[in-house]
């Protein structure tokens, strides 16, 4: 990791931009914990899920598919839920295809885990490459925001799979006022959303010493639009994980 030497103060505090987790379970706690930093949680972005009348009206018929592709829990969650909403009996031959384990693991909330047909990956939509392979004949459904991850979405077209977009849950700007006067020595972002957030409750957000954490070509090019310095980049060959490119710089300007 290159680090800009004039922007390489000490780190006492992070931001991560994602909802508090329960139980504390997140690897930025142990991470905190491990290097003596200040680490909260807040969510710039949250979800509301499409109503079954408005789903509807996309003429998906859920019957027509036989594979899923789940890029999130929030998408295992409303896939469930308007399977429920309209009166669709999820069938036991229905195949699952899961970005990562955690997701994949997540899917015991709604089906018996070990009598199914389960795939997942490490992290990437390419790890699943091989799996979705021996199943190209499959007709993939991928439920998604509607800010669907457009680099998932054309890496499956571009290999050539029957694979069909359904928008069953959206993405809404969360309410950051009490945020105006705070300081954080790091700001973790995941996605181009949580990025317009930033600005759309603070227009006038300056940079200053902040460093910037950002997860994904899309994530990182968003803050690039804006105007900003990205200091901690991920996944790289060296930190293909967030949590592990933040500790490396930590462990790097806190010496």
């Amino acid at each position: 990791m290159q680090i800009d030497e004039a922007r390489a103060n000490k780190v006492k505090s992070i931001l991560v931009t994602l909802p508090k987790p329960e139980n504390k379970k997140s690897p930025y706690i142990p991470l905190g914990e491990k290097l003596n930093v200040k680490v909260d949680f807040r969510a710039f972005i949250h979800v509301e899920g499409v109503s079954a009348t408005e789903f509807r009206k996309s003429k998906v018929q859920l019957s027509d598919y036989t594979a899923i592709i789940f890029t999130s829990r929030n998408a295992v969650d409303h896939f469930f839920r308007i399977a429920e909403e309209t009166r669709y009996e999820v069938p036991s031959s229905l195949k699952y295809f899961c970005l990562s384990e955690t997701i994949a693991l997540y899917l015991q909330k709604y089906t018996q885990y070990r009598k199914r047909k389960i795939f997942f990956g490490k992290q990437t939509i390419a790890d699943l490459n091989e799996d979705l392979d021996k199943n190209k004949s499959e007709k993939f459904l991928f439920p998604c925001s509607d800010v669907a991850n457009e680099e998932n979405l054309n890496y499956l077209t571009g290999q050539g799979y029957d694979v069909t977009p359904s928008v069953l849950f959206r993405t809404v700007i969360s309410d950051l006022s009490d945020l105006k006067n705070v300081f954080y020595d790091i700001i973790v972002f995941f996605s181009p959303s949580s990025v317009q957030s930033l600005y759309e409750n603070f227009p006038d957000f300056k940079q200053n010493n902040t460093r910037i954490a950002a997860f994904g070509d899309s994530t990182q090019q968003a803050l690039l639009e804006h105007g900003l310095v990205l200091d901690i980049p991920a996944p790289t060959p060296k930190a293909p994980s967030m949590t592990m490119a933040v500790e490396q710089y930590i462990q790097a300007v806190n010496k």
